[in-house]
Parts: C-alpha cells; structure tokens; sequence
C-alpha cells in the first residue's frame, strides 16, 4: 500500500494542476483570439480623449490620431479635466488648426458619487453628439492619453466592431514596461484573463461574469453606448470598463475583446512609485471584498508560488509537480505575451516570465496594500481622493 500523502504534496499538485489548466486555456485562446485586420471603414468615427494633466501624453496620441488613415469621417474630442498642467495648450497646439479635432476644457469637479475619469467621459460623450447624425451616430471610441496608435488602429478597431456585430470590441494594447517592477506586473493584466476565460466560449455569450475589457481603448457602438446612459451606468466605478461591458451584457449585447499587437500600445506607468500608486487604486474592489481577495491570492500562491518552491526544496515526486506547475506558469505567461505583442517572445519576455512566482507575489501584496489603503481612506488618483 502507498504512504499517505503528505498536505504539502497534495497542495503542490493541486496547484500544478491549476497552472497546466491555465496553460491550456492560453493555448485555445492563442487559436482562438481575434486579431485586429485593418479595412475602409465608411461610417463617421468618434474619438473621446479624456486627459487630466497629461502633458508630457497628449501631444504623442494627437499626432497619432492625426495620422491615421482609412476613415471617412473623422472626429476627435480631447477633454481637458481640470488639469494643473500643460495639457490644454499642448493639445491645442499638436493640432495645428486640423479642423477634426477639438478642445473642450472642464474645470468642474467630478460630481457627487462620480469618478473623475467617468464624469469626463461622460462630458465629452455628451459634446459628441452634437457632431453626430442622431439617425447614424457610428462609431464612438474612448482613448487614454497614454495609448500609442499605428495609422490603421481606428479603422481595424471599428472593422472589428462591425465584423463581430458586437456592441463593445475592446481591442487589448501591448502593454509595454520599462522599469524592473513594471515588467513584473504590467504582462499580468493580459495574462490574468488569457490564461484564465475561454474566449471562444465568452464570445458567445453575454454572461456579465466572462466579460475582458480595456478602459485604455474602447470602441463602441455609438447607439448602443447612448441607449445605455453612457458612463452615467458606472459612474463610481474605478473598473469602469469591465463594469460598462457588464452593463451592456446585463442588456443582452455582445461584448469581445481583440489583440491589437502592433497597432496599438501604452505604457500605463513609468516607474515604480506610479505603478503602485495606479494599482493600490483600484484592486479592492477587484474581488468583490476583502474575504473574495483572499480567497483569489491563496488560489494564486497554490498555482504559481507554491510548485517553484516545491520544485527547489521539495523530494521526489513532490518536485516533479513542482517543476511541471513552475514550467506551466511560465509557459501560459509567455503564450499570453507572445499572442498580446504578436511576435515570438524575446530572450527578456523569457526572463520576465521566469520571474512569474515573483510577480504573482508582487500582485497578491499591492493587493492587500489596496485593502490597507482603502480602509484608511488614503487613496488617491491624479490629486483626487478615491472612495
């Protein structure tokens, strides 16, 4: 008869179990994600940009809007919210007089129960529609000011919309990282989903529960968004893009996210204070509650922490689930990086995804300082406090 096993060999193969699923589903997702195809597109497109002291952005994203090709019609609405910067005149001037583009400047605070970003959004949806055929509103699109574009990325984003018949695409930017904490938590984002929701499954449905959006570049059915209040339907949401596609779910409408690769980027942070100043922002409400984010971060450390450390200290066959976890980890890291870039991972995408149990453990900790945060009531976001 064989030995019992011992809790720690029955932790590291459940933990190994999880990994090589998530492997999996990376690699259907690899199949089976949408990429974005650039076409003509003959219907009016509009571009929300809301931008709060993003001086040192906003000039780069203009001039990439100004180039891009493949459209008909196209509007651009830059909202400056409230900034203490440059960001007006520095938008103003990336212009030069392209009769597309416009500045509206807003110096009103966001409203009772609004988050900032929201409230703008909201304003400048609203300045939209007086640009648009209310019988054929088109294409509305919201950008941050960090996201870079490629002169095709409108026009395969809103190809993508109409392709899909969907509501909402959210074309997914290569998040790119410079600074060491950055490339630890940055490829995480488009790793928690890819390699946890069958995307052939979630596209066929419209379960609010298996929605994958990205707030940095989101393209919408102009009517569709209208009909549903706008952002007025989230406005105290820190997550406003998954809970808006969530809304539009709970409607009925189809929501699918798409790999933009080389057509579109952003570089959310550029060093590590910012990184988890912008996280410790929002993971509280990740989860649902403090209870549900324990709950997440233990089936994370058993998938991703334990097998690595089992494969170094661990005995027989202990070790050997250990190293199948750790290699699975690895792998569904590199196959969500390779689909989010669109070319075979580099010798330092390798590098990063080695350090992968470091990055789940960098992740499970900004975690828990949210919570800390939050409960203390010490969160901010662009000077403004966050509830």
């Amino acid at each position: 008869m064989a030995p019992p096993l011992h809790p720690l060999d029955i932790a590291t193969r459940a933990g190994a179990a999880i990994a090589v699923g998530s492997a999996a589903v990376a690699a259907a997702n690899a199949f089976s994600v949408p990429r974005l195809r650039a076409a003509p597109v003959t219907e009016p497109v509009t571009v929300v940009v809301p931008a709060r002291n993003e001086a040192d952005r906003i000039g780069a994203l203009v001039g990439d809007l100004r180039a891009q090709r493949g459209l008909s019609t196209l509007r651009v609405l830059v909202l400056d919210d409230d900034s203490t910067d440059d960001t007006a005149d520095i938008a103003r001037r990336a212009f030069d007089g392209d009769s597309r583009f416009a500045l509206i400047r807003s110096t009103d605070a966001p409203p009772p129960g609004w988050v900032g970003k929201n409230a703008a959004c909201q304003r400048a949806a609203q300045h939209a529609t007086r640009l648009m055929n209310p019988r054929y509103p088109g294409v509305l699109v919201f950008l941050d000011a960090d996201v870079r574009l490629a002169p095709d990325a409108l026009a395969a984003a809103a190809t993508e919309l109409r392709r899909t018949g969907a509501d909402l695409a959210s074309p997914w930017p290569r998040q790119d990282a410079g600074s060491a904490v950055e490339r630890l938590i940055q490829p995480l984002l488009c790793w928690s989903w890819f390699a946890s929701l069958p995307l052939a499954v979630a596209h066929r449905n419209t379960r609010p529960s298996m929605v994958v959006a990205c707030g940095q570049f989101l393209v919408f059915d102009a009517a569709a968004y209208y009909r549903l209040g706008g952002h007025a339907a989230v406005a105290d949401s820190l997550t406003e893009d998954l809970d808006i596609a969530r809304a539009l779910r709970r409607r009925g409408a189809r929501t699918v996210v798409a790999a933009a690769q080389e057509l579109a980027s952003c570089r959310m942070y550029t060093d590590g204070p910012a990184l988890r100043a912008g996280y410790t922002r929002w993971l509280w409400t990740a989860f649902g509650s403090p209870a549900g984010s324990a709950a997440v971060s233990a089936v994370a450390a058993i998938a991703y922490v334990l097998p690595p450390a089992a494969a170094l200290v661990g005995r027989g066959r202990t070790r050997t689930w250990g190293a199948v976890g750790y290699a699975a980890g690895v792998l569904s890291r590199l196959t969500a990086r390779a689909v989010e870039t669109g070319a075979r991972p580099r010798v330092r995408d390798v590098v990063d995804a080695a350090a992968h149990p470091v990055s789940v453990l960098g992740l499970i900790r900004l975690t828990a300082a949210s919570h800390r945060a939050h409960r203390r009531g010490r969160l901010l976001w662009k000077d403004r406090a966050v509830t």
